[in-house]
């Protein structure tokens, strides 16, 4: 299988172990990941991010494979319209339990 394909068909909850493992060096539950591992992780989730993420970040990886590097000018631009986009919500307060309510 290649690199295509595994990418094309690899669940979110692969990508995220992956992502843990190559964040932290030790896989979810607790094993430590050894160099070859973790680079082989990186690069698999460099390619589903590509794939499957659309990223606002500065410098990423397009989904052609070419590296995106974002000026200040367009970052501006994506988040004054993401934020025209979505209507402002206020915070709501949450539901917590005081001793005086039980």
């Amino acid at each position: 299988m290649d690199l295509a394909s595994t990418i094309e068909h690899m669940p979110e909850t692969m990508y995220l172990r992956l992502k843990c493992a190559a964040e932290t060096g030790k896989w979810p539950e607790g094993t430590v990941v050894d160099k070859a591992q973790r680079n082989t992780a990186l690069q698999l989730i460099m390619a589903y991010q590509a794939k499957h993420l659309n990223s606002d970040e500065m410098l990423s990886i397009g989904s052609d494979g070419q590296i995106v590097n974002k000026n200040k000018r367009q970052l501006k631009a994506e988040f004054n319209n993401a934020a025209k986009d979505e209507p402002i919500t206020p915070c709501v307060k949450p539901n917590i339990a005081h001793f005086t309510d039980i």
